[in-house]
């Protein structure tokens, strides 16, 4: 489900909680709200309030990280397959079918990452059997030096290769594995509009609650906004930038 439209939801959930907290006001027994009663109320309120709060600064830290790594992995790449194909440019002309395998697998990992974006012409998928990385190490490998200079520059293509496929395995498992699962996204909306029902019980609802409400309902839908798209990187508003991967492909091969 698109992150909006799960905020929102949050949004509608926290308030409708608010209100129905008004209405129990009403309808509770006037002595379950006696002042000892109100005070164990806002203790469980505020003991509640404070580990929602933590959650979902540990969450958003989580997800800046992953974000963080995979922004890391992403300019690792660009900048091995950049430095890989100056290697087998200076290697000589007999590595030019892996520069534009290489060129094709960095176009291909373009627009399955910015589907929306231009990267040229469409890539065609390959079978869940091959591997890209493999295949062009495989490219490297069939090289036959006739000099130190040339055998120095494969040595370091193929490191970049290896270098290339473990750092396309951790951005597919950091991608994998982040996404927010759907039970505690449920939890952390019951548990933040059990909050705000009792927000509701302690008052008479009038303009400034309810701004004051509805601001904190606010706060905490984009604290969740923030969470998914942070656990999305390639998607929604804020994604990696395809910049510096346009900036390649304007020089691979060349």
């Amino acid at each position: 489900m698109n992150s909006l439209w799960i905020a929102a939801i949050v949004v509608v959930c926290l308030i409708a909680g608010a209100l129905l907290g008004t209405t129990l006001r009403t309808k509770v027994p006037e002595r379950h709200l006696s002042q000892d009663s109100m005070d164990v109320i806002k203790l469980a309120t505020g003991l509640m309030a404070t580990l929602a709060a933590l959650v979902l600064g540990l969450l958003i830290s989580s997800a800046n990280t992953a974000r963080s790594t995979v922004v890391s992995v992403v300019d690792q790449t660009v900048a091995s397959a950049g430095l890989l194909d100056r290697y087998l440019a200076a290697y000589g002309p007999e590595t030019q079918e892996a520069r534009e395998l290489l060129r094709h697998v960095i176009v291909r990992r373009a627009q399955v990452r910015w589907p929306a974006e231009d990267f040229g012409p469409p890539e065609p998928p390959i079978p869940s059997n091959r591997n890209e990385w493999v295949e062009l190490a495989q490219r490297v490998l069939q090289l036959v030096p006739q000099d130190d200079a040339q055998k120095w520059f494969k040595g370091q293509a193929l490191q970049l290769a290896n270098e290339l496929a473990v750092t396309q395995r951790l951005a597919i498992s950091h991608q994998l594995g982040n996404d927010l699962p759907m039970p505690l996204l449920i939890v952390l909306i019951v548990w933040t509009t059990a909050i705000f029902i009792s927000f509701g019980i302690f008052v008479r609802m009038n303009s400034t609650v309810i701004i004051a409400l509805s601001s904190s309902a606010l706060a905490v839908a984009a604290a969740i906004f923030l969470i998914l798209e942070l656990n999305n990187p390639f998607t929604g508003l804020v994604q990696v930038s395809s910049a510096p991967s346009h900036a390649l492909l304007a020089v691979l091969g060349n």
